[in-house]
């Protein structure tokens, strides 16, 4: 599979023009530069007017990312190692890139999207009807969700893995299992399908990271993601001006990393994804200290404009504790812009059982980690954050008044 080589100027008029060749794979010409949500001093010549999508009063730096094309399957070819290399080089540079839609994505998308515009736009009172009580999935309204305690403006619709009530798991109380809150069995069938699309878009991610870090086992990474715990938050972003006034000014979603191995998310025209790239010095570790919150006012965030028939890659907490942060969580938030936006964003994640170790390759890496850790309960990680953002949910009040967190330790998958 060949990359897309590209030169792209996201850099300020006369700054020059520099190969990057990190692990000896061409790459394109990349200018970098100081921007802020003006584009006034932009050279004509420079300017890309997907950087004018900024939301207004955010100043930033924006990044156009590395895309790639995913091979039709990884069999370990030379194409597929220099791909690998390309993309870890990525994350460790910009913590993101992106991959392309292949058109039944695309079409998948679109019909999800029709579905979930639909859906937003019913009356409040009927929203409300399809929350679960057990498994945190279901709608969202805007203000419910919480980061680091202030609340956030998307309206949200979260699928996670529908059970039925007679599933083993939603009979011995698991704390996030049970039904998704279906608006509809079209709605069902939709959002289904493009997940399904995008899991297979997963699995081979996590194939040729496998690749990429050199991992002696070829089933490392997929081994966890064996019935994996995959969910989606399809979010309806107000435009600034429309808010209920219950969160910040001008802010979507507060400064956060996210909880498993990668965030591949769709992000309509409009735009509003700000990252934080690696900073020599910076590391955090979201599973034992939040992160939420972190550094969100200061001026080395990088703004992500949107590109059709894309998805962002990000990499999670789970990812970063396998690798001992040699590929680290990748901090993000969202500002809200002059119009409303829309945004799908799919979590590829372990088994909500397994038990998260070091990978034996980066168990000495220097982060306090080794294969002797008790390593990290994917589910009692999951669960702590859906706790910390919704502690007033009906499913957070049910978990606590039944002490569902305590029944955690005990669903840990010793094969996995």
């Amino acid at each position: 599979m060949l990359l897309r080589l590209s030169i792209r100027a996201y850099g300020l008029a006369g700054k020059s023009l520099t190969m990057l060749k990190p692990l000896g794979v061409k790459q394109r010409a990349t200018v970098r530069y100081l921007a802020t949500a003006t584009q006034t001093a932009v050279a004509k010549s420079n300017y890309n007017p997907l950087h004018a999508t900024m939301p207004p009063n955010h100043g930033a730096t924006p990044v156009d990312l590395e895309t790639f094309d995913l091979p039709k399957q990884v069999t370990g070819t030379a194409a597929d190692f220099t791909l690998s290399k390309s993309m870890i080089a990525a994350f460790r540079r910009d913590g993101i890139f992106q991959i392309k839609l292949t058109p039944a994505q695309s079409t998948a998308l679109s019909r999800a999207n029709a579905f979930a515009k639909s859906f937003f736009e019913e009356p409040f009172a009927v929203k409300l009807k399809h929350v679960d009580d057990q498994s945190f999935a279901g709608y969202v309204a805007s203000g419910e969700e919480l980061t680091d305690g202030i609340a956030d403006y998307p309206e949200i619709f979260t699928v996670i893995k529908d059970l039925p009530r007679n599933d083993f798991r939603v009979q011995l109380r698991w704390p996030c299992h049970g039904p998704c809150p279906w608006p509809s069995d079209a709605y069902a069938a939709a959002m289904q399908e493009y997940m399904t699309l995008l899991g297979s878009s997963g699995e081979k991610l996590l194939q040729l990271l496998t690749l990429g870090l050199g991992l002696a086992d070829p089933h490392a990474l997929t081994r966890l993601t064996k019935d994996g715990w995959h969910h989606m938050r399809v979010l309806q972003f107000p435009a600034a001006d429309q808010t209920n006034g219950k969160g910040k000014s001008g802010r979507g979603i507060g400064s956060h990393t996210d909880y498993g191995l990668l965030v591949l998310s769709a992000q309509d025209e409009v735009g509003g994804l700000f990252i934080r790239r690696p900073i020599r010095g910076e590391n955090w570790r979201n599973w034992e200290k939040s992160v939420a919150g972190y550094k969100e006012g200061d001026d080395e965030w990088s703004y992500i404009p949107p590109e059709p028939n894309v998805m962002t890659v990000m990499a999670g907490d789970m990812l970063q504790y396998l690798t001992s942060s040699f590929i680290q969580s990748t901090p993000h938030k969202v500002g809200l812009n002059t119009r409303p936006r829309s945004v799908f964003a799919y979590f590829h994640e372990p088994n909500f059982s397994a038990l998260m170790k070091p990978l034996p390759e980066y168990a000495a890496a220097g982060d306090g980690n080794t294969t002797d850790s008790p390593g990290i309960h994917y589910g009692t990680h999951f669960a702590n954050m859906c706790m910390r953002n919704y502690p007033e949910r009906i499913t957070a009040k049910r978990v606590r008044v039944e002490n569902r967190m305590e029944i955690l330790p005990s669903t840990v998958m010793e094969d996995l």
